[in-house]
């Protein structure tokens, strides 16, 4: 399977498996950065305990200080606590949580079925300083993207979500639900350009080192209601037209004049829904 992401999206990714969700999700950290590592049923808590407490789900800064203040440097030496022990340390939600973390208790189901919640794409842009044109212009091309990507798995959205890191590493998001639910390029674009001028003020204060766009509240494109006036004419004729030249003669066949010559970052294919 990970040579199969690998050659069609391009990308290393990591696979833990292990009879809870917890303990799977600490193989895959265990396993990083192009692995696949296994627990096996009876060595759960071997593999477990030897860890550090950072590797416990919910275990930030604030909390590893608390332990390591006490000595307590390992997931073994939680699991030798007891819960009111815990409790006294950390209140009443964290020492129950530990507890059961550490003896590998998680009782969280494995949901199937599940659909993506949102579709989204994002640029690095770099520590170069960057004009409010080129900004735009790198949401042009990720609005693009995102709105084929939509198109492609039949689905539309509400909330359109622009999502920014700046020179100094903190993030802002800004978004705007839309009354109905639509994949159309020019809608959303409108909506993140709108977004991205109310944070031009900050971009300029900051600095901008990537910028993302993502739609969510998704659903079905088949399903949603038809808004009044019916014109056929216009809901997604020309993104339609657009899709198919693209499909048939490759991404670059057709694309707007102010992404001209310009590099647009580097595009996977969306997996299946």
């Amino acid at each position: 399977m990970r040579r199969d992401v690998l050659e069609r999206v391009g990308l290393p990714i990591t696979v833990g498996v292990a009879r809870t969700k917890f303990l799977a999700k600490v193989a895959s950290g265990v396993a990083k950065p192009d692995g696949l590592l296994v627990v096996p049923p009876d060595r759960e808590l071997a593999f477990l305990h030897p860890l550090p407490v950072e590797r416990l789900w919910g275990v930030g800064p604030v909390t590893a200080n608390k332990l390591r203040n006490r000595g307590i440097t390992t997931v073994g030496e939680v699991a030798r606590l007891t819960e009111a022990a815990l409790v006294s340390m950390l209140g009443r939600a964290s020492g129950r949580h530990l507890h059961a973390l550490a003896h590998n208790r998680d009782p969280r189901p494995v949901q199937l079925g599940r659909r993506r919640r949102s579709i989204g794409s994002q640029r690095a842009l770099g520590r170069s300083p960057r004009s409010p044109d080129a900004v735009d212009n790198a949401v042009v091309a990720l609005v693009d993207r995102v709105t084929r990507r939509m198109r492609a798995a039949g689905r539309a959205g509400r909330t359109v979500l622009l999502r920014l890191r700046f020179d100094d590493f903190s993030r802002a998001t800004r978004s705007h639900t839309l009354p109905r639910a639509t994949a159309e390029t020019e809608a959303i674009l409108a909506v993140a350009r709108g977004l991205l001028t109310t944070a031009l003020p900050l971009i300029e204060r900051r600095g901008l080192t990537l910028v993302g766009v993502a739609v969510s509240n998704l659903d079905d494109r088949g399903d949603i209601q038809l808004t009044l006036p019916f014109d056929h004419h216009r809901d997604g004729v020309l993104d339609a037209a657009l899709d198919e030249v693209r499909r048939r003669f490759g991404p670059a066949a057709v694309t707007r004049a102010v992404l001209l010559g310009r590099d647009q970052g580097l595009s996977v294919p969306l997996l299946p829904d």
